[in-house]
């Protein structure tokens, strides 16, 4: 039998990905979700992908120093919203096969085939996933590039992107401070700004944030401790936790 091609396996995996009960079926409850704040922006010469870092299951947070953003290939990364699940495994699925088609062309795979890839699992298991995606990176073709694959697998080609629940909040502030032809730096600021609004606003985001810098001269990855964050109105100052406290062997700082 002929092997397949990367995208024919990739189709035939979409077919079979999510084989099994329906959606409809399955219990949810406990489920790990991302209820997230996810950002992609292009600046002059590349992009920086942002996500916050907390992933919870039901009300409870199951984990609060997650990592979002997920390596594809050496220049394209993705940001992951929805269920930490599904978003992991179509993750998984696209790294195989980008390694696959590297392979074969000989060359690395520009950021169209990476997101066309992410977007052929998401659509074609639409009614049993739930997860929006943002695929950002740089190739010698077209230069930094934004993709969004938000939930049901529509695939658009933006200049920025915003997704997840902390999303909500963040339309006016986009609109009103992004701008075409940003520097690297003003960029990255830029970006933690958004992701930090969003978890003053939105109880399902927070932790730290993440960001990736991707451009021709590679990957750049950064870390922003959630007190290190701008505060927004109201906003009250990080505290220490009772474990924290605890840990640092003293009882004067639990009485306030």
């Amino acid at each position: 039998r002929k092997p397949l091609s990367p995208v024919s396996a990739a189709m035939d995996a979409a077919s079979s990905l999510m084989g099994g009960p329906s959606s409809a079926d399955a219990p949810t409850d406990g489920e790990h979700r991302m209820g997230t704040t996810i950002v992609g922006v292009c600046y002059a010469g590349g992009v920086v992908l942002a996500a916050d870092s907390r992933t919870s299951t039901g009300m409870y947070v199951a984990n609060r120093a997650s990592d979002k953003i997920s390596q594809l290939t050496d220049n394209v990364y993705v940001c992951r919203s929805g269920s930490a699940a599904d978003t992991q495994v179509i993750s998984d699925y696209v790294r195989y096969f980008l390694h696959q088609h590297t392979i074969q062309l000989g060359q690395p795979a520009t950021v169209k085939v990476a997101s066309n890839l992410v977007r052929l699992l998401a659509y074609q298991n639409k009614s049993m996933l739930q997860a929006g995606m943002i695929v950002g990176g740089w190739d010698k073709y077209e230069g930094g590039q934004i993709y969004s694959v938000p939930l049901g697998g529509t695939i658009l080609r933006q200049p920025f992107a915003i997704g997840g629940s902390g999303s909500s909040y963040l339309y006016g502030l986009m609109d009103h401070e992004w701008k075409e032809g940003m520097t690297q730096e003003e960029a990255e600021k830029f970006v933690v700004k958004v992701v930090s609004l969003a978890i003053a606003r939105d109880g399902a985001s927070g932790g730290v944030v993440r960001t990736v810098t991707i451009n021709e001269e590679g990957v750049k990855r950064s870390f922003h401790p959630g007190d290190k964050l701008p505060l927004w109105h109201e906003e009250m100052e990080p505290q220490n936790s009772l474990l924290d406290i605890l840990a640092a062997g003293s009882s004067d700082a639990m009485v306030q």
